[in-house]
């Protein structure tokens, strides 16, 4: 699942800058220390092999999704929601503005710069003079302008909107359908020129990172999609059938939900794709081990979250010809709680605390319940580890190493449950709820590996424990489509508690995964502490770097206590590659990634 975050910056492969709905992958790892994996490994595959020029011009680059349900085919960054479409298209450049640095700052060099001014209140971008899409048409200040406006219109399909995008001036009022543009955005040399600035109520540190949730980080080809109204354009032929791009590739061929093909985009700015071809299939978490060890395909789409799990380590860390590589994921897997709804005409979610879930203790008891150290040691290999915040390790900085999290405790989530009024009755083995009615408790899950079906099975059989009648939605695991469908309903009680993922964006910023506007809250926790810690991350203050990072381990605290959400597992993304392809590197910095990619021969090896 993912959320993947905010705005858009291609930085060694994934969509980094927006969140998206994530699935759950196979397995678990083991790691007493819950603040690092087991496995370590390094970022790029460093092959000395030549490069065979004949191979690499005519040869196929063979990728895998690695997903048991088909990617959904929205090529829009701003409008797709599940990570497997931003993996499907992935050589398109996922249409990013920026070129990022290690840390992911944003760096010159890439389609466009960025100037901040901090006094002034601006963002002023601009676009470099021979960018242009792979149709041929110039890029210009209109297409940087009009994501905005498809990302906060009214009638958008979009998820990735947040009241932080209301700090841009008239944003609130285009969102609200009071004004058909966004005052706060001009165009110094026209809608046809290079320069679009941003003006700001007030600024913000995370700005300066690609992921922040103020400046999105993609473009729109505003002359090609100007005529289909923003309400319909995730279904247009533009967006399905005959996207654009402005990346190193070009689309040549979609077969909807299972393949894209692509070839060199001419139009491309920077360094010339070297690959004749490159194609991606959707492979089923049961069956991709054996398909890579068939060689059927030269490694998964790069994913920052990371697509393989635990057992895949194990199955194909000996694979001969195949070099491992990885980095700390940019995602994790939760637990979240159906708490109220999302109000369509404020744009708020709202807490309704007569749900069946609104009870604090019942929420804890249950986290409290689940053995996600113990499943972890039994399926993982060093890549999982239990979660003990929502923040992942990877953002060191304000990553809380020493928050506990929710390690097994049955003694205490009897308590919890016993004092909360949870009890027993006329010999019942299942608990009532504290009005002395039946309680029953319905888990999403999406179907995926039977490891991690198994977990599922485990996680009931614990709930089960301590008297709680859990029931999965519909008697089984659903098609991840389908689970995140019913999810991102405005109000849905089909879950009452559910095992997600996110795909993160490059910035920690919370407020599209968990703000009061976000649509991504789908479970709708939305206090006023909630709120004021995640606004207080991105405010004045937050300029002291002391502060924001003190603010960042408040907010995990108090998440931790709250357990409306609760993480369950971090991971460790890696990935096996073929010893044909060479400069492969996940770093970041490598803004490049698809463009420096060769071939050592004709066939995998």
């Amino acid at each position: 699942m993912v959320k993947t975050k905010n705005k858009v910056v291609l930085a060694a492969v994934t969509l980094l800058a927006a969140v998206t709905l994530a699935g759950c992958s196979n397995n678990s790892a083991s790691s007493e220390d819950t603040s690092s994996a087991q496995v370590k490994l390094p970022t790029a595959y460093k092959n000395s092999s030549a490069t065979n020029s004949n191979a690499t011009k005519t040869g196929t680059l063979k990728l895998a999704i690695v997903n048991s349900s088909p990617f959904q085919g929205i090529t829009d960054p701003i409008l797709a929601s599940n990570a497997e479409d931003s993996q499907a298209f992935a050589p398109g450049g996922q249409n990013n503005l920026f070129n990022v640095d290690k840390n992911y700052k944003i760096i010159d060099g890439g389609l466009a710069n960025q100037k901040l001014d901090r006094k002034a209140k601006t963002a002023t971008i601009t676009i470099r003079s021979n960018a242009k899409w792979s149709n041929g048409s110039d890029v210009t200040a209109k297409d940087i302008e009009y994501a905005y406006e498809v990302l906060g219109n009214k009638e958008s399909t979009s998820s990735q909107y947040s009241s932080d995008f209301e700090n841009i001036e008239g944003m609130a009022e285009y969102h609200a359908g009071k004004s058909d543009t966004i005052s706060g955005i001009t165009f110094p040399k026209g809608e046809t020129g290079k320069v679009a600035v941003i003006h700001f109520k007030e600024m913000s540190p995370s700005m300066k990172f690609s992921g922040n949730s103020f400046i999105w980080g993609s473009i729109e080809p505003y002359e090609y999609i100007k005529d289909v109204p923003i309400a319909k354009l995730a279904a247009s032929e533009q967006i399905r059938k005959n996207p654009i791009f402005v990346g190193p590739y070009k689309l040549d061929k979609v077969v909807e939900g299972e393949s894209t093909s692509w070839s060199p985009n001419k139009y491309y700015y920077g360094k010339q794709a070297q690959i004749g071809h490159i194609t991606i299939n959707v492979v089923s978490q049961n069956n991709i081990d054996k398909a890579i060890q068939s060689k059927k395909y030269d490694t998964v789409v790069p994913s920052a979250a990371g697509q393989l799990g635990g057992t895949d380590y194990k199955n194909l860390k000996s694979l001969k010809n195949y070099t491992k590589v990885g980095m700390p994921a940019l995602g994790y897997s939760y637990f979240a709680f159906n708490l109220g709804h999302f109000d369509t005409k404020t744009g708020k979610n709202v807490e309704d605390p007569n749900k069946k879930m609104a009870n604090k203790s019942l929420r804890q008891a249950m986290m409290y319940a689940v053995n996600v150290d113990q499943v972890s040691k039994k399926f993982g290999n060093g890549v999982k580890w239990r979660a003990n915040t929502l923040i992942p390790p990877v953002f060191s900085k304000y990553y809380d190493k020493s928050a506990k999290g929710y390690p097994l405790d049955i003694k205490k989530a009897n308590k919890l449950l016993d004092d909360a009024g949870y009890k027993k009755r006329n010999g019942s083995k299942w608990r009532s709820d504290p009005k002395g009615k039946a309680l029953v408790i319905h888990f999403g899950a999406m179907s995926s590996s039977a490891t991690t079906e198994a977990t599922y099975q485990n996680y009931l059989q614990q709930w089960h424990k301590i008297g709680l009648n859990v029931k999965y939605t519909n008697g089984k695991p659903q098609e991840m489509n389908s689970f995140y469908d019913t999810l991102q309903k405005p109000s849905q009680n089909a879950m009452d508690i559910w095992l997600g993922a996110w795909s993160l964006s490059s910035e920690p910023s919370q407020s599209q995964l968990y703000g009061v506007t976000a649509p991504f809250n789908m479970g709708h926790f939305a206090t006023a502490k909630n709120t004021e810690l995640i606004n207080k991350m991105n405010d004045k203050t937050a300029w002291n770097d002391k502060t924001r990072t003190q603010t960042f381990k408040e907010w995990q605290e108090y998440m931790n206590e709250q357990a409306g959400v609760v993480g369950e597992q971090f991971n460790y993304a890696w990935q096996p590659v073929n010893n044909r392809v060479k400069g492969f590197d996940l770093s970041p910095a490598n803004n490049e990634f698809y463009s420096d990619l060769t071939l050592t021969s004709s066939k995998l090896k």
